[in-house]
């Protein structure tokens, strides 16, 4: 189970958008894609048939998943994530310092 997830509420805790919080866009493998963060400038080519127009395009680029914490909305920053088994076999992710469940 994932300690992070597309949807997650985050906030970067290194490089250059270091503070930055956003939400999880797409988790690929140890990489992850967070709205607004991480954005960089692209040049390319047009391409007439996928309808996509040429120029410098900006656009947000993977970020390493160690660089990221789940933001935790009741201590106001970024905390860690354990993995609590419940009874019935179900896995729940929970705040490290609090123990309180992850919302998301």
């Amino acid at each position: 189970m994932n300690r992070i997830k597309k949807g997650d509420h985050v906030i970067v805790t290194a490089g250059k958008d270091k503070g930055k919080k956003g939400d999880v866009v797409r988790v690929a493998g140890d990489k992850v894609l967070v709205s607004n963060i991480n954005i960089i400038k692209r040049h390319t080519k047009p391409n007439p048939q996928a309808g996509q127009p040429g120029g410098v395009i900006e656009r947000e680029a993977p970020i390493h998943i160690s660089n990221v914490m789940l933001f935790n909305p009741a201590s106001g920053k970024g905390e860690r994530i354990g993995i609590k088994v419940l009874e019935d076999g179900r896995k729940l992710r929970v705040f490290r310092s609090s123990g309180e469940a992850v919302d998301a």
